[in-house]
């Protein structure tokens, strides 16, 4: 019998060490039947945990074949809490089945077995419409044919074809900038640059809301860690000042902040960075390809010319096609260090060519043609003004990101259920994802939306705010 165990507890959404005693937790029932009594204490047993997966599915019927103190029942029990947890609070995510491509009306698996539902999307990343664009998916067919379906090898040992160079030279005319190295995500792609670029010698001053790649990013380094408040410009200059002695400072900013759609005020940034000796980072994820005038994202947004910033990460898996891949581009020392010693660069299998073809098809779509951007910054404009109209708290702003706040975590996800009954696709977000009392459904607009789904979405919102007593 074991004396004691250590059993994983959550603080924050990490993991964290926590010792507990063997016969206490096998004491407690792993299970209730499906008339809500407990089916260990019944047969005076330790039960299956039951245990529904976010698809949906039932799974761990082998629960009850453990000791009641074993490794794999003391982990049941408590995983099986932190779930229970989620499930109460309303956070447990459920995974939705779409039955065909990502397109601005999908299939989806209906609640009867073999049904489908067709429903307005409005929840995808999908901002240019290119997820299904038949150029692109040519593009990536012809590649199959020429260049195969992948490379079983990282970048550096035999995984780097001509496409991969082209694609790369692609994005750094796009971004005006020195060179760009690809990366199997953007995530990725967060993850290798501030362990390469900074030691205990520097530090790195990061906003308060940048997204979590950025921040296990950061996590990953040696450097000195400041938070500045969201957007707060005078509490960066502080921070800016508190560190002067550093060898190097870096500023990581998001360019836009994906749960919000505020827009950073990187010329603002970029001039405390001139003042006291600072780079700047980027992450171009929700901007890339249709912020600014021409696509060029936050820079171009914010009135400033091509390779003003340091670096900038981006991915290719939201307005440029909505695949795989992201990318570092920005100075050439910095790609070049990256290319040598980035680790998810070097460990990491080198990005498909059938991924590599459609993207590099999407950058010479956006490059000599605005009309994706701007029909999806008319559609934004149109739906903001409606759902204001209508009563409803959104932030203010012009990015297609559209967060509906609703405040109360059940009623958000409560609202996106009956939003789905009526055949609109949203999802509410809740804590830890956005801070607690800040639940929201975030929409987000494409420029392949036509008015009529927009209306549809706009009149659903409307009759179940009405039901929720929201309006």
């Amino acid at each position: 019998m074991l004396s004691s165990v250590l059993a994983p507890s959550l603080h924050r959404g990490v993991p964290v060490a926590v010792t507990r005693s063997a016969p206490l937790l096998a004491s407690l029932p792993y299970s209730t039947s499906s008339d809500g009594t407990d089916s260990a204490a019944k047969d005076n047993k330790p039960g299956p945990v039951p245990f529904v997966s976010s698809r949906g599915l039932a799974t761990g019927s082998g629960a009850a074949k453990a000791s009641e103190d074993s490794a794999l029942a003391i982990l049941r029990h408590v995983v099986g809490g932190h779930l229970q947890e989620m499930r109460d609070s309303g956070t447990f995510k459920q995974e939705r089945v779409i039955l065909g491509p990502q397109e601005m009306v999908v299939p989806i698996q209906g609640k009867e077995a073999g049904t489908k539902d067709k429903v307005v999307n409005m929840c995808a990343n999908n901002y240019l419409g290119l997820s299904n664009h038949p150029e692109v998916v040519e593009a990536a067919r012809e590649a199959l044919t020429t260049h195969g379906f992948g490379l079983s090898s990282v970048r550096f040992i035999c995984g780097t074809q001509d496409i991969h160079l082209e694609l790369e030279e692609k994005i750094s005319k796009f971004h005006g900038t020195d060179d760009t190295i690809l990366y199997p995500s953007c995530f990725d792609a967060n993850a290798g640059l501030f362990e390469v670029l900074l030691t205990n010698e520097d530090a790195v001053l990061s906003d308060e809301l940048n997204h979590a790649s950025i921040i296990d990013g950061i996590r990953l380094c040696k450097a000195e860690r400041h938070r500045y408040k969201h957007l707060d410009m005078r509490d960066l200059e502080d921070r800016l000042i508190a560190t002067q002695t550093k060898r190097q400072r870096l500023i990581a900013t998001d360019g836009v902040f994906s749960m919000d759609g505020h827009v950073a005020p990187l010329k603002d940034i970029v001039a405390l960075a001139n003042k006291y000796n600072a780079l700047v980072f980027v992450d171009e994820c929700h901007a890339t390809g249709f912020l600014g005038k021409t696509g060029r994202g936050t820079e171009e947004y914010c009135g400033l010319e091509p390779g003003t910033v340091d670096i900038v990460n981006s991915t290719l898996g939201k307005a440029l096609g909505g695949g795989t891949g992201g990318y570092t581009t920005g100075r050439q020392e910095i790609v070049d260090l990256l290319r040598q010693k980035a680790r998810p660069y070097l460990f990491s299998n080198t990005l498909a060519p059938a991924m590599v073809a459609a993207c590099s098809k999407v950058f010479d779509l956006i490059s000599s043609d605005t009309s994706l951007r701007d029909a999806l910054e008319r559609n934004t404009e149109y739906f903001r003004s409606e759902m204001r109209r209508a009563g409803f708290k959104i932030n203010d702003g012009d990015h297609p990101i559209v967060p509906i706040m609703l405040g109360d975590a059940k009623i958000a996800h409560t609202m996106a259920e009956q939003m789905l009954d009526r055949g609109v696709y949203v999802v509410g977000f809740s804590y830890p994802v956005v801070p607690k009392e800040k639940a929201r459904i975030r929409v987000q607009i494409s420029g392949a939306h036509s008015k009529e789904q927009l209306d549809k979405a706009i009149q659903e919102f409307v009759s179940v705010g009405k039901g929720l007593n929201i309006l």
